[in-house]
């Protein structure tokens, strides 16, 4: 596992938007997994720009993203598909018909059907992920056991306190989502993770523990062949990490 610290935010951000920079011009046609959240919003916003003024050129990459809420219509200001139109596809040039995020409405079970179908199909040259304060990947929330497929998910209490911030109040927040498995993330070819913010607990299990454990999902990321973690040289230094 590769991990880069960055000296803030914004370095960060430009740090983790080299890697989908390199791929995107290297590999015209690839395809990206997405996460949505507060981590991945600078790097987007970076990509835009080099999209704008550099010619990173988007119009032949597809698109798959981690999760969506349950219950949530796309035009919703806080579904994911919203946020993925407003914080990236809005201001690229890729083919939205080439973007998939999971429905959140109508029927779970075919939704789910719809999703596990595509992710089967699909190659995921690289999956971007955040990381919750439990250590929740997309919305795999810590358990005796984790799920290898796409499947509907109960949100822990932390973390609808964490997405609380998001929501007129905490009642909005829903309690369901759809999220990638286990299993779909890790057969991705490459993984990049940011961390930023208050992850301390999460970022000290994945970078200085030496277990595999299910209460900490984030940890699954030391088993993959090309890992790359993004973190904040504040929050490196809160846990104790040194290079």
């Amino acid at each position: 596992m590769k991990v880069i610290v960055a000296n803030d935010y914004e370095d960060g951000a430009k740090k983790a938007a080299d890697y989908i920079d390199r791929l995107v011009r290297v590999k015209p046609d690839c395809t990206l997994g997405l996460a949505t959240g507060s981590s991945p919003v600078g790097m987007y916003r970076e990509l835009a720009r080099r999209c704008k003024e550099e010619g990173l050129d988007f119009s032949k990459v597809h698109s798959v993203n981690l999760d969506e809420y349950v219950g949530l219509e796309p035009t919703h200001p806080q579904s994911y598909r919203f946020f993925m139109d407003d914080n990236l596809f809005d201001h690229i040039n890729i083919d939205k018909a080439n973007t998939y995020v999971a429905k959140g409405t109508g029927d779970t079970e075919a939704n789910l059907k719809e999703f596990n179908d595509i992710l089967d199909r699909t190659d995921i040259d690289l999956q971007v992920l955040g990381v919750g304060p439990d250590g929740h990947l997309g919305f795999n929330e810590p358990g005796a056991f984790l799920y290898e497929k796409a499947h509907k998910e109960t949100l822990e209490e932390s973390t609808i306190d964490a997405n609380t911030r998001f929501f007129a109040n905490r009642d909005e927040v829903p309690r369901f989502a759809v999220t990638m498995g286990m299993g779909s993330i890790m057969k991705a070819k490459t993984l990049l993770m940011i961390i930023n913010g208050n992850k301390q607990d999460a970022a000290k299990k994945l970078l200085m523990d030496d277990k595999i454990d299910p209460m900490c999902p984030a940890t699954f990321m030391r088993l993959h062949r090309d890992a790359i973690v993004v973190i904040e040289k504040k929050l490196a230094d809160e846990i104790g990490y040194t290079r």
